[in-house]
């Protein structure tokens, strides 16, 4: 299938399915609500934990790409010592980009606190922000990075239809540790399979492996 049937594809199911994308942003702006009261308390002591572990601040914020290529900046708390990204940069190539994986198990830039928010996925609490403002959803595809972003080809674009997501298709099949071509994969079928009862199963899905931590590290 080329590129063009699949962009048909992928218009066609968002166009039938625009009673579905307005449930789907008030359902993303209620249970995000609820669940940025209910675990406040929650959120205030890994913000405690973070400043007690390692020096910098509690949140980190990084640029990605959102949907149509608009950037946006995103909020995690942060799970690496100051200055990270500074100590190391993320070799993109572009003729290589589909087994590109990011995330690696012997990242040593890694705090001691940062490595149990991210194994058990509390790193992306802050992300209820990105949602209520609207650059994210609950379910979606993954952000992007920008470098990454720059090389997509026509196909791997296609992601970028749709709002970017906290959880999706991609992070219940295999979380942090699958190439980016069979991310975007999942993140495709997704957008063609679009539904608002899909995203309720990949949201019931995401509780269950984020339980078993599997795929996180």
């Amino acid at each position: 299938m080329d590129s063009e049937d699949i962009l048909g594809i992928i218009e066609n199911r968002l166009k039938t399915h625009s009673f579905d994308l307005i449930l789907k942003r008030f359902f993303d702006i209620l249970l995000s609500l609820i669940l940025s009261v209910v675990l406040s308390p929650l959120m205030l002591v890994i913000a405690i934990a973070i400043k007690l572990d390692s020096k910098g601040p509690v949140i980190f914020k990084q640029k990605r790409i959102g949907m149509g290529g608009k950037p946006f900046t995103i909020y995690k708390f942060r799970t690496m010592v100051k200055d990270a990204e500074s100590l190391f940069k993320l070799d993109v190539d572009k003729d290589n980009l589909g087994s590109l994986v990011f995330q690696d198990k012997g990242d040593s830039r890694v705090t001691r606190v940062g490595s149990f928010l991210r194994s058990s996925s509390l790193d992306e609490l802050p992300q209820f922000f990105n949602v209520l403002i609207g650059n994210m959803s609950l379910v979606g595809p993954r952000p992007e990075i920008p470098a990454v972003a720059d090389y997509y080809n026509d196909v791997q674009k296609f992601r970028l239809k749709v709002k970017p997501g906290i959880t999706g298709l991609a992070q219940v099949s295999g979380r942090g540790e699958i190439e980016l071509d069979r991310t975007i994969g999942y993140d495709i079928e997704y957008i063609k399979k679009y539904s608002f009862w899909l995203d309720i199963i990949i949201l019931l899905k995401t509780v269950v492996v984020v339980f078993k931590r599997e795929g996180a590290y």
